[in-house]
């Protein structure tokens, strides 16, 4: 590709204005992604993809329209332009749509600091391979493995270039490694898949595969011989693996768009206590060396730290302009976007606060009670906070794992269970996510 994606981006909102645009904005995102997987110890799979994606949107008084494309050619671009102004004068209007005020705009773009791009060469296929192979070795070495599922290793590269009419011009660079092996323990219907993997910005961080391996090995044989749990009530500890998607279905009820729309089991708690006292919720979009960081959101407004729950208490929403403005708020500069869809609010990098126990602190304290690593499907009420999800993991008996279990239930309701939390110390901090093993007292477990 001879044009830079800043070129691209400037030469879509000229195309939009030259068709009759009062005002637009425009993205572009190319890339490449390597994937290798191996079986055996030989590749099964290789796959190297690269390309480029464009979006542009359009407004015409308060009506817009949002056009994308794949070819970036600037026949291709003015033809768009065209089009998308055409949808636009037909399209309903909207009072809240519209691109931020020049002087909302980040005036610091350089994402230099924030550490997002591997600078060493692409890993060279065939040293992905090898990662894979060893990783999938190490996890047959265990003779408690049956197969491997999967070893895979892969890499990417992706930029980004937003440029609006009110003036802003921004774009920034991400790398990322993975590394990931699924092992099976068992045969037949007693066959028992548990995984562990890793990602990284810098592919020199990249855990060591054969550690890699022996862990999902390891994590597949303890599941061995699993069965039901008793039904009751009793205490639940979310491993840290999975105790993310709690934090997760916190973060969804406080997006604007939920809160908007009046579809949020949080939509009057603004001020309310949501976790317990002594735990606040973080979100860093300028943490270094994280998946999520940046300097700017998608609609070019300056990222800031903040405290989205502080010592308990649920202190705002999540916000885009759009959203923002039909809440008369402002925008917490969280829009998010692709090339084929407008701005929507999302979170960055979070971090809950951490307990002062280890997981293995909170299981000997937990009495009787389960211990969850996996879960499986999702039945949670956006209005009510109900929460019914089927789970997996370990039986726990006066403070001692026991045996695995499997086929249950587990089931509360969100507004509660947040606060009954204790959390664990054991929360990865390299991740966007920094959440540890969180313990829930007294969820309804449905087994035997």
């Amino acid at each position: 590709m001879t044009q830079s994606l800043s070129d691209i981006t400037e030469n879509m909102i000229a195309q939009a204005r030259k068709s009759g645009a009062d005002a637009s904005d425009a993205i572009a995102v190319d890339g490449t992604s390597v994937s290798i997987d191996v079986r055996a110890g030989k590749l099964e799979h290789a796959e190297r993809s690269e390309g480029v994606d464009i979006g542009l949107r359009v407004f015409v008084g308060q009506r817009s329209a949002i056009v994308s494309s794949s070819d970036a050619r600037p026949e291709t671009v003015a033809i768009m332009a065209e089009r998308a102004v055409a949808m636009a004068k037909e399209a309903p209007e909207d009072p809240h749509a519209g691109l931020a005020d020049p002087s909302q705009l980040a005036r610091d773009r350089d994402s230099t600091s924030l550490d997002m791009f591997d600078p060493s060469a692409e890993p060279d296929p065939a040293a992905l391979q090898e990662a894979a192979v060893q990783a999938e070795a190490a996890a047959l070495a265990n003779d408690g493995v049956s197969q491997v599922q999967s070893a895979s290793a892969g890499y990417g590269k992706r930029r980004v270039h937003l440029a609006a009419t009110n003036g802003f011009s921004g774009g920034y660079t991400r790398t990322d490694s993975s590394l990931s092996c699924v092992a099976i323990s068992g045969s037949g219907t007693g066959m028992e898949r548990d995984y562990d993997y890793d990602s990284r910005i810098y592919y020199s961080d990249l855990r060591d595969p054969s550690e890699i391996g022996r862990i999902a090995a390891e994590r597949a044989v303890e599941r061995a011989g699993a069965r039901k749990p008793k039904t009751g009530s009793y205490p639940v500890l979310f491993d840290e693996r999975i105790a993310s998607s709690l934090i997760g279905h916190l973060v969804g009820a406080i997006n604007g768009a939920a809160i908007a729309r009046g579809s949020s089991w949080l939509r009057d708690a603004m001020g309310e206590q949501v976790l317990p006292s002594s735990m606040s919720l973080i979100e860093d979009p300028r943490r270094p060396r994280a998946f999520s960081s940046r300097m700017f959101d998608a609609e070019g407004l300056p990222t800031a730290r903040r405290a989205i729950i502080e010592d308990g208490v649920l202190t705002g929403w999540t916000l885009d302009l759009a959203n923002a403005r039909k809440l008369g708020l402002e925008s917490t500069a969280s829009a998010v976007r692709g090339t084929s869809g407008p701005p929507s609010p999302s979170l960055t990098n979070l971090a809950l606060t951490q307990g002062a126990q280890s997981r293995d602190d909170l299981i000997r304290d937990m009495g009787t009670g389960l211990l969850i690593t996996s879960l499986i499907g999702s039945t949670v009420n956006p209005n009510t906070g109900d929460y019914s999800r089927g789970a997996s993991g370990f039986w726990v008996e006066n403070g001692e794992i026991t045996h695995p279990v499997n086929e249950c239930t587990v089931a509360g309701n969100l507004r509660d269970m947040l606060m009954r939390l204790t959390p664990a110390n054991d929360a990865r901090p390299h991740l966007s996510k920094v959440i540890p093993s969180l313990l829930v007292e007294g969820l309804t477990l449905a087994g035997d």
